[in-house]
């Protein structure tokens, strides 16, 4: 496995402990590298801060070492944009032009957390206008076990592709968004996950990708709603067609909203809404920020006032 990026190594958020330090000796210890004797190599470097050249390389390394889990992990997701013409020119598009196939993995931080237009957004929409005839997956996940199968597929499979990973920050310290061991020890990646709580008698049915499901959940016991059904998008890309075609049918009078975070022309909407249509039957109602030029607000106070007027919407229109 290698892992590069800036501060991958003790990770932006402080949530990551891959490389330890004696604060007197400066002595450097890796415990992943420390598991056993025969163990597999384990590199994580904290990069310089030139996005386009340090993912150009890593993405070089993917191709000459295709057994390699190959990771590159943006400070804040934003920063992909100093990394654009690599993923146009060659994550998204080199299996199309040259059968030059990657298993590169950009983690990418993405969530609304009040930190203003810089530091909220990896520009999901991008990715989203980039896939076409399978060429990469895009997820945005919401567990820490569908997190670490995806991570695994990588390497199981016997084919490779790049994956995007909009990957949390509040998540990271959340008591809601754990998982249990056998979570991890079992099973596989689910590309959509059911409501834990589903409603008896949904008539309404909201499906959504990302940390705004926390939201909604907690909306959704904080106000004693009962006839809700939430569903998470945990894949956006490819999307899994068919099991949302069961959830279509399981749902076929209910109300359908697809909600997220993320201003109207950005985050998933443009690219689910007219797939939800084609596959339900009829037009979702959107739910969310409005249109916007700029990713974010720069105001905790309104960001606050913007999420609590979409969550209210999602269980009212």
């Amino acid at each position: 496995m290698r892992l590069s990026g800036q501060d991958c190594e003790r990770g932006t958020f402080s949530h990551r402990h891959a490389v330890l330090y004696d604060s007197d000796t400066r002595e450097k210890y890796v415990p992943l590298l420390n598991i056993d004797e025969k163990q597999e190599r384990f590199c994580v470097y904290n990069s310089l801060l030139s996005e386009a050249a340090v993912l150009a390389f890593d993405y070089g390394y993917s191709l000459d070492y295709p057994q390699m889990l190959c990771i590159w992990e943006a400070q804040f997701g934003d920063f992909a944009n100093g990394a654009q013409v690599v993923i146009d020119q060659f994550l998204a598009s080199s299996e199309s032009k040259w059968q030059r196939m990657s298993g590169m993995v950009l983690l990418l931080p993405h969530g609304y957390e009040g930190q203003g237009p810089e530091h909220s957004s990896a520009r999901l929409e991008r990715f989203l206008q980039l896939c076409a005839e399978d060429n990469m997956q895009v997820a945005n996940i919401t567990t820490p076990a569908n997190y670490f199968h995806a991570l695994r597929r990588q390497m199981k499979r016997d084919f490779r592709k790049p994956l995007i990973v909009m990957s949390p920050k509040s998540l990271l310290r959340s008591p809601a968004a754990t998982s249990r061991i056998d979570d991890f020890t079992t099973g596989s990646f689910q590309e959509i996950l059911d409501d834990p709580t589903p409603a008896k008698a949904a008539k309404r049915l909201i499906l959504c990708s990302g940390k705004v499901y926390y939201d909604l959940d907690a909306y959704r016991t904080a106000n004693k709603v009962t006839d809700t059904t939430i569903i998470r998008v945990e894949q956006l890309y490819p999307l899994h067609k068919d099991k949302l075609a069961e959830i279509a049918q399981a749902h076929a009078k209910a109300k359908l909203i697809w909600c997220q975070e993320e201003s109207q022309n950005n985050g998933g909407w443009s690219f689910i809404a007219p797939e939800l249509e084609s596959i339900f039957g009829r037009k979702p109602a959107y739910v969310g920020r409005d249109a916007s030029a700029s990713p974010a607000v720069g105001s905790l106070a309104i960001h606050k006032r913007e999420l609590a007027a979409f969550l209210k919407d999602a269980f009212s229109i």
